[in-house]
């Protein structure tokens, strides 16, 4: 598979199981411990351990000075799902922030 979707992939996961665990953070009431035995968090927890080994696997074939910039796309993906799904109202300044980071990703893929 295609390293760069590989890396997309890694990125999904990543913010795919953030967004599972703010969900098992949401219907917690009582106990704080209770929200280690919440399906969001396991789920969760099962993608980050799949990203994880993508990522090793990415750091075999890519140059971690690569890598690492392109994954802070995952602030991007995480704040659209912020606002799509949770509602969050994300401020303009947010909004160039996440407009800097990709042209950034743009640059070092490029």
């Amino acid at each position: 598979m295609n390293n760069i979707l590989l890396l997309a992939l890694n990125i999904i996961f990543l913010v795919s199981g953030q967004t599972l665990w703010k969900m098992a953070s949401l219907g917690i009431s009582g106990s704080f411990l209770r929200i280690f035995y919440t399906p969001y968090f396991l789920a969760g927890g099962i993608l980050y351990v799949l990203a994880t080994g993508i990522w090793v696997y990415l750091l075999s074939k890519l140059p971690l000075s690569y890598l690492y910039p392109l994954q802070s796309l995952a602030y991007v993906l995480g704040t659209i799902i912020a606002c799509v799904i949770f509602k969050e109202v994300i401020p303009v300044t947010r909004w160039l922030g996440v407009c800097v980071i990709i042209f950034g990703a743009y640059l070092i893929a490029k």
